[in-house]
């Protein structure tokens, strides 16, 4: 969803796919898809170990405190996030877990695969902000899995201002996730009442609003700060079907940066979860 400071024009493109029917003239013209990277146990936990490192140089006031209680507590919820959307990992890889509870606003980076979420490891912590309740067009951002699909191109943003003087999305060039219109709770309503957003992971003007991070304060999108996002964006930690895709579409390739360095533990599901048990 497009925070109400923000002022910039969505944009989508569907990735292309082959076509089944060819004429042995056109075989030769469909793509060639690289196979996504699948690393063992051991590699990735190694490949992990270099990111938490790079998180923590990269991305101010990131945090590599977390007790077992709070391990245990966000690996569960988001192991049960998993599995009550059928989703089953089939290879060692990220992901992006964001708790909206009101005193965590946390983003949480997680490698997991298919296999016990015992095994599985939080690379760190850092503050985001998620929607703020009690406020009129402000929605709670909901709960669940979320691909990030190539059927919707992700975009940057423009740093341009608004009519308060404010630059929703950061300044120019900040990576701007999109995952489609999803429903979600209206904070400013008692009787549990939704409607749909567009569900964004963005950052937000440095100068006036990065220093609310920390809280709840969006209008339903996962705000974060702009080292955060510089972070996701040059590591592509969301980015394993975007690279995919990128071998053989234009547009994708324009999107991702030119000076990134993939990491090959980069998956495709953001999983928003909450663990003060609020309504979802």
């Amino acid at each position: 969803m497009m925070d109400a400071q923000g002022a910039e024009t969505l944009t989508a493109a569907a990735a292309p796919v082959p076509s089944l029917q060819t004429t042995p003239s056109e075989i030769q013209t469909i793509p060639l898809i690289p196979s996504l990277p699948s690393l063992g146990k051991s590699e990735a936990l190694a490949e992990a170990s270099l990111l938490r490192r790079a998180m923590q140089r990269e991305v101010p006031r990131t945090s590599l405190s977390i007790t077992p209680e709070e391990k245990s507590r966000w690996i569960g919820l988001t192991a049960t996030a998993l599995r009550q959307a059928g989703i089953v990992l089939d290879r060692e890889q990220l992901l992006i877990v964001v708790d909206r509870a009101p005193r965590m606003q946390y983003l949480l980076p997680v490698l997991a695969d298919g296999g016990d979420p015992a095994g599985w490891m939080i690379l760190g912590k850092a503050h985001v902000s998620t929607g703020q309740p009690g406020r009129k067009d402000h929605y709670l951002t909901p709960t669940g899995v979320f691909p990030h699909s190539t059927g919707i191109l992700d975009y940057r943003a423009q740093g341009t201002y608004n009519e308060n003087h404010i630059r929703g999305l950061g300044v120019k060039g900040m990576r701007v996730w999109d995952f489609g219109w999803q429903n979600a709770r209206k904070g400013w309503r008692t009787d549990g009442e939704t409607g749909d957003i567009r569900l964004l992971m963005h950052a937000t003007d440095p100068a006036v609003l990065e220093s609310r991070i920390g809280r709840q304060a969006s209008q339903g999108c996962v705000r974060l700060p702009a080292a955060l996002n510089l972070f996701l964006d040059r590591h592509g930690l969301l980015d394993a079907d975007y690279e995919q895709t990128a071998a053989y579409d234009i547009s994708f390739r324009a999107l991702l940066r030119p000076d990134r360095t993939p990491t090959p533990i980069a998956g495709k599901y953001m999983v928003v979860i909450d663990s003060s048990g609020a309504p979802l």
